[in-house]
């Protein structure tokens, strides 16, 4: 398990990292989501050990990661722009990460670059940015580490290629047990594919939660009741929101879906609806007075 406890962050004025805490699951695909500014790049810096928090704990299986090379050699970092050295092509960049990375897969890296079909002769400095955003995850995939932090690495792919890299990283977290922490500014881009999202603003964190659990634990419903229906009702689950336009009444509700409907079977309804739901409309529900940051950051 990796923890981030209490964690703060500052250069010169700017306090970038505001007791920032989360724990991510060995084996799973945690996604950070913010704007820019939001903290996300420092936090994945201090999660690598490329940068040392100013308070906190940042640990990995409960070793600390700031100058300790035993846990950093299982880590992967792909920033926001990957750096590659002037001259080397796609095999003088795997020679070098082999010498680094003692799980390094030969066979692996070969049936990867199947997939991307990069030219190899060609210096990568000479690629457009999500040519190189490609040979990152080409490389980070090869060398097969325990825990992979990718920062926006969708941004400059095309969408065949976007989702070429969802289904290998799917992949090496099935096989593997991979530890996957991915950023991004898009919720949408995130919300298809990782176990558990954080929202970052302003240094701090919003929300952290698994999105499977709060899939089924929040329902939308549209109903039309014969007999007055009142929200205080559902008083044992959590009603999130609640509007009534004429004669149709929409409910947000936490709980356990079936209990829900049958406690709303008793008013009797003539329309009784289950709406589709987005992870974007669930958290911003969820934030409560927070709503209207929520609603900038994943505008």
């Amino acid at each position: 398990m990796i923890k981030v406890e209490n964690v703060y962050k500052r250069f010169d004025e700017v306090e970038a990292l505001k007791g920032v805490t989360l724990k991510i699951q060995r084996g799973s695909i945690f996604g950070i989501v913010g704007r820019n500014g939001a903290g996300k790049t420092t936090l994945l810096k201090i999660l690598t050990g490329v940068y040392k928090q100013d308070s906190g704990i940042v640990s990995i299986e409960s070793k600390s990661v700031f100058e300790n090379p035993q846990v950093k050699s299982k880590i992967f970092f792909v920033p926001d722009n990957p750096y590659f050295f002037g001259s080397f092509s796609i095999y003088d960049m795997a020679n070098f990460y082999k010498g680094i990375y003692n799980s390094w897969d030969s066979h692996h890296f070969e049936n990867l670059l199947k997939i991307f079909n990069l030219p190899l002769k060609k210096r990568i400095s000479k690629f457009s940015k999500g040519m190189q955003k490609q040979c990152a995850v080409l490389f980070a995939l090869s060398s097969r580490p325990e825990v992979l932090v990718l920062d926006e690495p969708f941004d400059g792919l095309d969408p065949v290629i976007r989702q070429s890299v969802k289904k290998l990283l799917i992949e090496d977290v099935a096989d593997r047990s991979t530890t996957v922490i991915i950023s991004s500014h898009n919720l949408r881009e995130l919300e298809d594919y990782c176990d558990t999202i954080a929202i970052l603003h302003e240094g701090k964190v919003l929300l952290c939660s698994n999105i499977e659990e709060l899939k089924l634990d929040t329902c939308k419903i549209q109903a039309v009741f014969k007999k007055n229906f009142l929200p205080e009702s559902l008083s044992r689950f959590k009603v999130i929101s609640y509007s009534k336009k004429g004669n149709i009444e929409v409910i947000i509700a936490k709980g356990n879906r079936e209990e829900i409907l049958d406690t709303l079977k008793g008013f009797e309804p003539v329309v009784l609806d289950i709406l589709p739901l987005s992870l974007e409309e669930i958290f911003i529900y969820e934030m409560g007075g927070l709503k209207d940051e929520l609603v900038q950051i994943l505008d």
